[in-house]
């Protein structure tokens, strides 16, 4: 069967809403056959409705879930191999639920990420439209009170007005920078290769590297949880939950810590050899590992990380707020005294 190009990829929000209602469904002895024809029955939008029927379709003709996902193009690679490994294993149901709640997580995460980027975006966007709006509109006004009082505004204002006339007079090569600006941030926003060279600056910038470093180290536990949950090994969910990882260094972690294991180091002296997991984190992976209970550990981790996360992306935004509008007050009460000191000079003078 011929994949819809017009299919786009499911989001984080999406993938978890699927992969909940597949669960519950599996859950109630409901076939997946059957599933799917009963969610295709309350589908709302036509995307939605084709996958679903691609879906149907192919578990009809093949009765694989995994090909049946695949067919459609609209779900990640990483979840067609667990979808695989949940049908072999007989445990689809129970990977299902693991699934919606790590792309639960991720979208948090995303959420988080957006908003710490947003916010700064839009108030940088502010202070330049008010510092371009006074020096070109206003500062001429200025500009026509000093020619009536017999002066003309010299230093810093003047270079300020100079600079509004060239804003002015070549507004349209100014608007070519700004939409250029803007493909550049549809470049890094929506296309791969884009998203990737992000991540590798992110990664590697002094401000952000931290904060990377803990999302690809909870990544890497919530996806260690999720195929430790399938009923993998802890090498085999390694391999597998290193892809999701998206960070150098931590990658490099991880290929150390299976190195370790391979030449018969335990997983939990192996992560903490590795400082993949340090501190608290590792003494809980240790006590998991010894207690059998290393899936429901790694679990928590995540979630820690994801609060360690939002609590990074919180300070960083309180720190924000204030510097911003400290620096707008600055720049336009330095714009605004470069007219209003002098002005103030002549009219006594008069």
């Amino acid at each position: 069967m011929a994949q819809d190009t017009r299919i786009k990829p499911l989001t984080n929000t999406e993938l978890s809403s699927f992969c909940s209602q597949m669960a519950m469904i599996l859950k109630a002895g409901i076939s997946s056959v059957e599933g799917i024809t009963i969610m295709l029955e309350d589908a709302g939008s036509s995307q939605e409705k084709e996958i679903l029927r691609i879906i149907c379709n192919t578990l009809q003709s093949t009765g694989n879930f995994r090909e049946a996902l695949a067919e459609t193009g609209a779900f990640p690679s990483h979840m067609l191999h667990m979808a695989e490994l949940g049908e072999q294993s007989g445990r689809l149901d129970e990977v299902m639920d693991s699934l919606s709640r790590y792309y639960e997580r991720e979208e948090s995460v995303a959420q988080s990420i957006k908003s710490a980027v947003t916010y700064p975006f839009i108030m940088i966007g502010m202070m330049l439209i008010i510092i371009v709006v006074l020096i070109v509109k206003v500062l001429p006004i200025f500009n026509q009170v000093f020619l009536q009082l017999g002066q003309e505004m010299t230093g810093f204002s003047r270079g300020l007005m100079n600079l509004g006339q060239v804003l002015g007079r070549y507004s349209y090569v100014f608007i070519g920078i700004l939409v250029a600006l803007f493909l550049i941030y549809l470049y890094f926003a929506k296309g791969k290769s884009g998203k990737k060279r992000l991540t590798a600056f992110l990664s590697a910038f002094p401000l952000t590297r931290d904060l990377w470093e803990k999302m690809a180290s909870g990544r890497f536990a919530g996806g260690m949880a999720l195929t430790l949950s399938s009923g993998l090994d802890t090498h085999q969910s390694m391999e597998l939950a290193s892809a999701l990882a998206d960070n150098p260094k931590v990658t490099d972690k991880i290929k150390n810590c299976m190195e370790l294991m391979d030449t018969g180091v335990d997983v939990s002296q192996a992560l903490a050899d590795s400082h993949l997991f340090t501190g608290l984190y590792s003494r809980m992976i240790s006590v998991g590992f010894k207690t059998g209970a290393l899936e429901t550990v790694m679990d928590k981790i995540a979630s820690l990380y994801e609060e360690e996360v939002d609590s990074h992306i919180n300070r960083m935004i309180s720190v924000l707020e204030p510097t911003l509008v400290a620096v707008l007050s600055i720049i336009v009460g330095m714009i605004l005294l470069s007219v209003i000191l002098p002005l103030m000079g002549i009219m006594s003078s008069l």
